[in-house]
């Protein structure tokens, strides 16, 4: 059958000539073919000009389509791969934090006091936290999408170097107190913990989808004590990455610090409660205890 192309404007972009046993995704080839600018990770496919966008794997023949019929597409705009953007995003905090560290005279009038203990503590965790979320993008995260708008670039990194120089300008500054040692303790042990807990609900998230796939399964816990929380939220990776961050607030006594921290959760707690409804609703069988990233609460 021969399905007409249109522009989410409304504007005729071209002819395909399909089968019904095909699907959206394939749709997306043969458009790509037709129109060369037109990469299959830049296309949202609709089926009517104010609908939803289509999932990939959804038949044409579930969509009713028949010769003649029409769908929509719209442009998503210049892409760039998600690996590409996460390294990005996570290099940049990591290299502006180790230039305030090292105190340059232009910044800091006092650049050659000594440092406390605090402040080096907080260097080796802020380097450990990004050089492990670099590690999880090449090595451990496993993306449903190829690619993202690569306006997302610019405004990921400005969220992610923006706090980083506002967090290492207190941090890193000569006349910074450390808290009480048990505060630290304390804090510091807490950041661990989470990382720890955060690196092992990646990995375990990982072994769910094989690679190359968009599997979706329900996620349990497995050996690893860390994954135990996944039998209280559905997005125990928010769970320790706020902890994580909140140790770090406490082992710095650093208010940006705890702002930054705060920042993250209100835009993670959003992500959770749309993925725990996703789950929910993908899953018959999912189960009604868990919450979405704060256990017995949210």
């Amino acid at each position: 059958m021969e399905l007409n192309i249109f522009s989410t404007s409304n504007k005729s972009l071209c002819k395909v000539s399909m089968q019904s046993s095909d699907t959206v995704g394939d749709v997306k080839k043969a458009i790509s073919r037709a129109i060369k600018k037109l990469s299959i990770h830049r296309q949202s496919i609709r089926s009517e000009l104010k609908g939803k966008d289509l999932k990939d794997n959804t038949s044409l023949s579930g969509l009713g389509l028949s010769n003649g019929s029409t769908l929509y597409v719209k442009d998503l705009g210049l892409q760039i791969g998600w690996r590409t953007v996460f390294v990005a995003e996570y290099f940049g905090p990591l290299i502006v934090y180790i230039l305030f560290a090292l105190r340059p005279a232009f910044i800091y009038a006092n650049s050659n006091a000594p440092y406390s203990l605090g402040a080096k503590i907080a260097v080796c965790c802020w380097s450990f936290h990004y050089l492990k979320r670099i590690y999880e993008s090449i090595f451990v995260h496993r993306f449903s999408h190829a690619t993202m708008p690569i306006r997302s670039l610019f405004k990921n990194c400005a969220y992610y170097w923006g706090f980083a120089a506002y967090i290492a300008v207190h941090v890193n500054h000569p006349l910074f107190t450390e808290p009480s040692f048990l505060q630290m303790a304390f804090g510091l042990g807490m950041f661990i913990f989470c990382e720890l807990g955060n690196l092992s609900i990646h990995l375990l998230l990982r072994d769910l989808r094989p690679a190359g796939s968009t599997v979706r399964k329900i996620p349990k816990p497995n050996s690893n004590f860390f994954t135990k929380l996944f039998n209280l939220v559905s997005c125990p990776n928010y769970t320790y990455e706020y902890g994580a961050w909140l140790g770090f607030s406490i082992l710095t006594s650093c208010v940006p610090a705890l702002i930054f921290a705060m920042a993250g959760m209100y835009q993670m707690t959003l992500w959770a409660i749309n993925k725990h409804k996703n789950y929910k609703k993908e899953f018959k069988d999912y189960p009604k205890s868990r919450k979405a990233i704060i256990p017995y609460m949210l």
